[in-house]
């Protein structure tokens, strides 16, 4: 990897800043989901126990370069303690003060980053305050690597840095499923709409062998083919663009895979009464809500025959009950495959998550991304310059 990793790092007796993602949410003073805390604990642990004394930095929320009290990172505390099994200390002042008389086994945590106008702006001069606190900077935070923050690009270029357990972890699942995967690789790609993974459509048409077109923007693949969608969300206005993608991806040799048939209702409510039709006949009066169950099969089939899957977006309106179907069922079968030792999966963005939790099937993919927008970016191809500042 042209990145350094903490394995790579001399930390006995060093400050090592971390950068972390703990922006968790929060309900009446408590973090009610510990996801982020609890994934960057590897890294914190093995920072203590080379010796190092960590220096937490993170975001919380956009104060926009204000002080904003509830955004205080203060309010992540007991969650921390509990994950690292030890005391932090909290520090809103003074970070000098407070950095000097650390001794080993302290970790601290400083006060939220977007307090201070210059880490949106990228700002040297904050960047250099931060580096003046440590020898050595981590960073953990993927997550937040497409945005070139004082405290994600500047900073990197100031100290000796290197990636954190965390961000080791992602960019070697994402290096894994596009930059050298096992072939032949299919990549699941859901949602609304085109107008949102057009990049990324255009990307992956280079780099896999079969796209499977889900959701809402399948609508628009369909109508793009000229077939009735009745009154289903899609994207008139992109059915041309729909029909160059489909253009693209035959000249390059990816396989465009649409669904074969749909499941069909007049409302979109939990319970609606519904039916399956071939996706050629979707009744004019009748919304499309999901794929159907021989779309579902025909997918498991591409699975079958895949090494690598990359999934990003879900199928149907996997919300609301019956039509979740489609993609439980088919994250399932990739489960399956998994569990097999047949099939590496890697799955991100932020309903992809949350539909592969409601499957129960997010245990058994080999990673799966909770950094949202920097996961997309890198798969449209994007340079994150986070990344790129560790690179150097």
């Amino acid at each position: 990897m042209p990145w350094k990793t903490l394995d790579e790092m001399d930390l006995s007796g060093k400050r090592v800043l971390v950068r972390v993602d703990i922006n968790v949410p929060v309900e009446d003073g408590q973090v009610t989901d510990t996801t982020r805390i609890d994934r960057i604990v590897p890294t914190v642990s093995d920072i203590l126990a080379k010796g190092g004394k960590p220096i937490l930095i993170a975001h919380f929320g956009r104060p926009k370069g204000k002080v904003v009290p509830e955004m205080s990172l203060r309010i992540t505390l007991p969650a921390l303690e509990t994950a690292l099994g030890r005391k932090v200390t909290f520090v809103d002042g003074n970070y000098g003060d407070a950095v000097a008389a650390m001794a080993e086994g302290d970790i601290l945590l400083l006060e939220n980053l977007r307090f201070n106008p210059g880490e949106e702006k990228n700002d040297q001069g904050f960047a250099q305050r931060l580096a003046s606190l440590a020898d050595i900077y981590v960073n953990d935070a993927f997550s937040a690597a497409h945005r070139a923050h004082s405290s994600t690009e500047a900073i990197a270029r100031l100290l000796p840095s290197c990636a954190g357990r965390l961000m080791q972890a992602e960019l070697s699942a994402l290096e894994t499923a596009l930059s050298a995967p096992k072939r032949p690789v299919v990549a699941v790609v859901g949602g609304a709409k085109v107008s949102t993974k057009l990049e990324l459509l255009g990307n992956l048409i280079d780099k896999v062998d079969v796209i499977v077109i889900g959701g809402g923007m399948a609508n628009t693949f369909l109508a793009a083919r000229g077939y009735e969608i009745g009154t289903s969300l899609a994207e008139r206005d992109m059915i041309n663009t729909a029909q160059e993608i489909e253009k693209k991806a035959q000249a390059a040799g990816c396989t465009l895979q649409l669904p074969a048939d749909v499941v069909v209702a007049t409302e979109f409510k939990a319970g609606a009464e519904h039916k399956t039709v071939p996706a050629t006949d979707c009744p004019a009066d009748m919304m499309i809500l999901d794929a159907g169950p021989q779309t579902v099969a025909d997918m498991i089939e591409q699975f079958e025959q895949a090494k690598t899957l990359v999934w990003n977006g879900p199928l149907g309106a996997f919300e609301i009950t019956p039509f979740n179907m489609a993609t439980d069922a088919a994250a399932r079968a990739a489960a399956r495959l998994t569990r097999d030792g047949k099939l590496i999966t890697v799955a991100g963005g932020g309903d992809t998550v949350a539909a592969l939790n409601g499957s129960g099937s997010a245990k058994d993919f080999t990673y799966i991304s909770t950094a949202g927008g920097a996961f997309l970016e890198w798969m449209e191809g994007k340079t994150l310059p986070g990344v790129a500042a560790l690179e150097q």
